[in-house]
Order: structure tokens, then C-alpha cells, then sequence
């Protein structure tokens, strides 16, 4: 009985350790890999490039004031429409005391000579009635008059203007009224009343009292890389999308590309400017940034793959496909390609609607 035991034991050994040999060698064997195919499709396909910038006035001016001064009123503020002409401040003359003095001597001092010369012409003008004197002699005299009363009257008007900024027989004070020179919207007030302010001249930009500009009419002012520049021309139509308008996009039109790059982070970038055809129901405002699509090529139902199928062979440029000739077996076929997208390709020649693609296995 004991003999029949250990047998038994002894088989029952045998068979769980090759039972466990047989399981690890199984364990051990790999699985044969299974690749899934697809098939080229027709589809169409879109190059393009984007153009970072943002969506500026076509024009926008600053105003400056004839007059050097104190803002004495603002009449606007931003977000006000204002047309040629209507007032945007006034600005009160502080006059140089040097400037003062000497103007204020040249006044008292035709003054004096004013008086003198209107006493003699009134003398000689009683001699010339009385038949005194030739009427030839007169005439010096009551030229030395008028000129007198003309350099009275100048000098009235240089101390007028030199105090006040503005000359006594001027109907207004032009020079101190700061007046808009177009039709538009103001953008930007960047004084207050109280700041001192330059006028423009020959050594001096002068203060900007107010930023106009007409927003009915705004450009798209972008960069875009010097390797796509050379693909660009005027007329190209540009699709904006702005980040600050949700679903919102803006139909454009290609107006300039610049001659002359500018380096920025090390590469060069070229601006463009195209023309934003604007929507009534949407309202853009100044300084808006966007993005420019811009469409490089088009191809409409052409036979195309996903790039990722694609194989490129070592120290050459030919692209090469894996297409299956019999079950799970695949050999090399060699493709022409057409312009991408970044996520489709065009297949020009080597492929057709029917052929399998092996999906290479990440």
C-alpha cells in the first residue's frame, strides 16, 4: 500500500512540475503582433499660415496745442464722437515774464511815438488847409502818422497775444481753443485740467492733449516669418478670429507686406497690414488682438493619407508607405507627395482608394 502512496506521490510530482515548465514556456512565448490598415481617402486640403498682431485704426492722429499753457477745460473724454472742428479744451497762456516785459516796452513806446506823431499831423493838417504848406510836404507827414498808428496797433497785438495767446482783433482765441481736425472717436485723454502743456514746433513733438481716430474703418497690423513671407501677395484674403469676441471671425484683405524685415527673438519678421471688412452687429475696439489665417493653397478632392503613415528613408528625402499584399504581410511601396496640412498629405501617385496602409504601432 505504502509502495502504491509513494508512486502515486511521485506522479503527481512529475506531472505539476512538467505542468509548470509547460505554463512557463507559454508564458514565455510572444504574442504574434496584429498591425490594423487603412485606406488613402479623398478629401480636400488647406496650407496656410497665421499671423500674430492686432486690429489697429487706419487713422489715428494725436492733437497738439499752438500754445504753450495750463489746460484750463477738457470739453471730451474717451468714447466721445467728435467731428472736425468741434472743442476739446482750452488751455490758458502762461506768458514768459521776459517776453512780457519786452513786448509791454515796445507798446509804451509806440505809444509815445503815436502821440507825438497824431500832434503834428494835426498841426501840419491845419497848415496844409490854411494853404501853408505844399501838399507834397503834407504827404510825408501824414505817412509818419499812419505808420506810427500801425506800430501801435502791432505792438497792441504782439503784447495781446504774448499774454493772453490770443490777438485783439482775432473774433476768437484760436490759438488757446484746442480744436479736433477730424471725424472720429476719441480714444485716449492722456492730460488733465491743471497739467502744463508744450506746444508743437520746430525742436518739440509738443503735448498730446487727445488720440482720435475714425473707427469705421480698421486695418489688421500683424508679422508673420521670413519663410512665409515669400508665399504672401497683396490681395490674399485672411480670416481673422479676435480673442476678445468669441465665434466671431472678421474677412480681410491683404493690403502691404513690408520691404524690410525686423528681428525679434532672434527671428526675422516681416509686417503686413490688410483691410478688415467690419460687421454692424459686432463693435471692434482699438488694440484688439488677433490672428490672421492666412490660405497659401487649396486643393479640393484630392487622394490623401494621415502623415503619420508615412516612412522616409535614411540620408534621403523619398517617402515610402507599408501597404498589405496578403493577410498581416506588407511590403514597401514608394509615394509621390502633394502639399499638407500638418495632419493629412496628398498622395500624387503610388496609392488608390483600395490600398491597405499599415498602421505602425506606437
Amino acid at each position: 500500500m505504502k509502495k502504491i502512496l509513494k508512486m502515486v506521490f511521485g506522479v503527481l510530482i512529475i506531472v505539476i512540475f512538467i505542468g509548470t515548465i509547460v505554463f512557463l514556456y507559454n508564458r514565455s512565448k510572444s504574442k504574434p503582433v496584429i498591425y490594423e490598415t487603412e485606406t488613402p481617402f479623398v478629401s480636400n486640403i488647406v496650407k496656410k499660415t497665421v499671423a500674430t498682431g492686432s486690429i489697429v485704426p487706419r487713422k489715428e492722429i494725436e492733437i497738439k496745442p499752438q500754445v504753450s499753457g495750463i489746460i484750463q477745460e477738457i470739453y471730451v473724454e474717451p468714447g466721445n464722437k467728435i467731428k472736425t472742428g468741434d472743442l476739446i479744451a482750452k488751455v490758458k497762456v502762461i506768458p514768459n515774464m521776459i517776453n512780457l516785459n519786452n513786448a509791454e516796452n515796445r507798446l509804451n513806446r509806440a505809444k509815445i511815438s503815436f502821440a507825438d506823431s497824431e500832434k503834428i499831423y494835426k498841426r501840419q493838417k491845419q497848415l496844409f488847409a490854411d494853404e501853408v504848406i505844399a501838399e507834397g510836404e503834407f504827404q510825408q507827414y501824414e505817412l509818419s502818422f499812419l505808420n506810427s498808428k500801425e506800430e501801435l496797433d502791432a505792438a497792441e497785438n504782439n503784447f495781446q497775444i504774448i499774454k493772453e495767446g490770443v490777438s485783439k482783433k482775432a473774433d476768437q482765441s484760436t490759438n488757446t481753443l484746442v480744436r479736433s481736425t477730424i471725424d472720429g472717436t476719441i480714444l485716449d485723454v492722456p492730460v488733465e485740467e491743471g497739467n502744463s502743456v508744450i506746444e508743437s514746433n520746430t525742436f518739440n513733438a509738443g503735448t498730446t492733449i487727445a488720440t482720435i481716430a475714425n473707427l469705421g474703418e480698421m486695418i489688421f497690423k500683424g508679422n508673420v516669418d521670413e519663410a512665409e513671407v515669400g508665399k504672401l501677395n497683396e490681395n490674399m484674403p485672411l480670416l481673422l478670429t479676435v480673442g476678445a469676441l468669441e465665434d466671431a471671425k472678421f474677412e480681410a484683405k491683404l493690403e502691404y507686406i513690408s520691404p524690410k524685415g525686423v528681428i525679434e527673438n532672434g527671428a526675422v519678421q516681416f509686417e503686413i497690414k490688410a483691410k478688415v471688412n467690419l460687421q454692424d452687429t459686432l463693435f471692434i475696439r482699438a488694440g484688439y488682438s488677433a490672428n490672421a489665417d492666412i490660405v497659401l493653397e487649396k486643393k479640393d478632392s484630392i487622394l490623401v493619407i494621415h502623415e503619420s503613415l508615412l516612412n522616409f528613408r535614411k540620408n534621403s528625402d523619398s517617402a515610402f508607405v507599408e501597404i498589405e499584399t496578403e493577410a498581416q504581410k506588407f511590403e514597401e511601396r514608394d509615394v509621390i507627395l502633394g502639399i499638407s496640412d500638418g495632419i493629412n498629405i496628398e498622395i500624387i501617385s503610388g496609392l488608390n482608394e483600395k490600398t491597405k496602409i499599415k498602421i505602425p504601432k506606437l
